[in-house]
């Protein structure tokens, strides 16, 4: 196993994590379960990338490194994680609605041969034949569901697939999974740990203590004048 503060450094520029973003990562490289609960813009993502990165070195039986599944509701936040991604030289890819016929075979075959170390799909992708036999080929390392609390809010209707997750313990009975949000009522916690079936996870909940950020109340003539003196001080 890859040291994960090397990791860091060497693919992101950091030289220390965040909260409890170490303690998460070497909690799923023990496969356990585990539930995130951490703020926009403190690095859910590396709690996951970091442990692909890790065990993509290991070799199966069949020479292929593990690939590590990010269930992600979005087409657009997929293509900017990735684009970043692969700005760093990781071996990542999606599959989605967006691509072409020929473009998703290719990356299926691709996928299949053992070339990407991060596959982002979207929930609905597992209803189809032909992804889970490319899947079938490859060891599966970690499975992270991110805006996990789609799991809960979109799951009665909206994305239908979302209350279908639990149907991926049978498919990887043996896998750890991560969920993660930004923001989740203790209720919506409790859903998403029932819907994914999860035994004995591990709670994660990063402080939303924002240091840098100050709230005050101001009256409307504070305000006025606030707007009247930046447009004073601008050249127009």
């Amino acid at each position: 196993m890859s040291n994960v503060s090397e990791l860091l450094q060497s693919h992101f520029g950091f030289d220390t994590f965040r909260g409890p973003q170490q303690q998460i990562i070497e909690h799923v490289l023990n496969d356990q379960h585990a539930m995130v609960i951490m703020p926009t813009g403190m690095g859910k993502s590396l709690c996951y990338q970091i442990p692909a990165l890790a065990t993509d070195a290991q070799k199966t039986d069949d020479e292929k490194p593990p690939i590590t599944l990010v269930l992600s509701p979005l087409i657009a936040l997929m293509k900017d994680q990735i684009d970043s991604l692969q700005d760093r030289g990781i071996k990542a890819t999606f599959i989605n609605s967006s691509l072409r016929k020929h473009e998703r075979e290719t990356r299926y075959t691709a996928i299949a041969d053992g070339r990407y170390a991060i596959l982002y799909v979207t929930p609905e992708r597992f209803r189809k034949p032909e992804f889970l036999e490319v899947i079938a080929k490859r060891t599966v390392r970690l499975l992270a569901v991110d805006e996990a609390h789609c799991i809960s809010e979109w799951g009665h209707d909206f994305r239908p697939e979302y209350r279908q997750l639990s149907n991926l313990r049978r498919l990887f009975p043996d896998l750890p999974f991560m969920a993660l949000t930004a923001t989740a009522t203790d209720r919506v916690r409790s859903d998403i740990l029932t819907q994914l079936r999860l035994k004995n996870p591990k709670s994660f909940v990063a402080s939303f203590n924002r240091p840098n950020l100050a709230y005050r109340i101001e009256n409307k003539q504070a305000v006025f004048q606030q707007i009247l003196r930046f447009i004073q001080s601008k050249p127009f």
